[in-house]
């Protein structure tokens, strides 16, 4: 989907751009047609607690530490944030004596949610003995005035006897709002597919540039052979002078934009979302700008033909855009 926005005055501070668009939040629809964990932003508003249950293991188990993941002050919607992670905490992490499907019904129930939501979060419950879970980043996949789609990028690091193995996932979690607050509908993990047999040199290029952090869905996908060699040659091109940290690519995003009935360019492999430049994350209060203008212009000069963040450079329009939806996130689309 292409976006047109009228150029006008210049540029306001991006706090104000934030603020404004907070304020228009709830009229629009979502996305266009190995790391350490990630830094975390202030606490943003108050919302229950973890289980105790669903606790990290000790270090003593051999899982790394982490840290739960907290809304940052600049969000539109951090209740909605904090729901989602909330609970795909709760499922992908446990303490030894606590897998399987009842003790992780068990958790969810003691957020106040349904226990049935945990039948679909299969990937997130590989048979382990302990399992801690790293929230990488939680981004919009939509936010529309009484339901959202938000994306909780994840890694996952599981003990079975004396092996440890590592894993992750993007989990789509699906709110809806009323009176009291959000609440989970649903949950629609990333499916990225097998590996496929050979790749693009593009694509071998991207998974071995150190300049390029992908959480697992994202490196799936990549390996999967499902997108297109314009996404890789981009990534490739802006890693020249940034260092980005992607946080979706094909799955664990919704198939169609969110609120309509239009197809998403990420299921087909188009798009790739940054949710951290140069280690400052874009949606972040005190990140430069400056820097995000900059970066979307590269986007744009990589081919993209839809580049949507929290502002428009300079006032530009055309292929350039920002909502609500991208104010966490620059979303950088192509046609092939």
């Amino acid at each position: 989907m292409t976006h047109a926005c009228a150029p006008g005055a210049p540029p306001p501070g991006r706090r104000a751009v934030l603020g404004a668009l907070a304020g228009v939040a709830l009229g629009v629809a979502g996305c266009s047609s190995s790391s350490a964990p990630a830094e975390r932003p202030p606490q943003g508003s108050a919302s229950p607690t973890r289980p105790a249950s669903s606790s990290p293991a000790s270090p003593s188990s051999g899982l790394p530490r982490t840290t739960p993941w907290r809304p940052g002050s600049a969000e539109v919607q951090p209740a909605a944030k904090q729901r989602a992670v909330q609970l795909v905490e709760a499922i992908g992490a446990w303490g030894d004596g606590h897998g399987g499907v009842p003790a992780a019904r068990a958790r969810v129930a003691a957020l106040g949610l349904p226990g049935d939501l945990v039948g679909q979060a299969r990937p997130l419950l590989p048979t382990a003995d302990q399992a801690a879970l790293q929230v990488v980043d939680a981004q919009y996949g939509g936010i529309l005035s009484r339901s959202a789609s938000v994306l909780v990028v994840c890694r996952q690091w599981t003990r079975r006897g004396g092996t440890v193995g590592a894993g992750g996932t993007t989990v789509d979690v699906r709110l809806s709002r009323s009176g009291h607050g959000w609440t989970v509908d649903a949950l629609h993990p990333a499916h990225p597919g097998p590996a496929a047999r050979s790749l693009a040199p593009e694509v071998m290029g991207v998974l071995s540039d150190d300049r390029i952090v992908l959480p697992p869905a994202a490196a799936a996908d990549l390996r999967s052979g499902q997108v297109h060699t314009s996404v890789a040659r981009a990534m490739r091109a802006l890693a020249r002078g940034y260092r980005l940290e992607v946080s979706v690519v094909r799955s664990g995003h919704p198939l169609n934009v969110f609120g309509t009935g239009r197809p998403s360019d990420h299921p087909r492999g188009r798009t790739f979302d940054v949710w951290r430049i140069d280690g400052h994350a874009v949606v972040g209060p005190a990140t430069p700008r400056g820097l995000i203008e900059r970066f979307m212009r590269d986007a744009a000069a990589a081919g993209s033909y839809n580049v949507g963040g929290p502002l428009l450079p300079g006032g530009a329009a055309g292929r350039f855009f920002s909502d609500p939806t991208h104010h966490d996130h620059v979303h950088i689309g192509f046609r092939t």
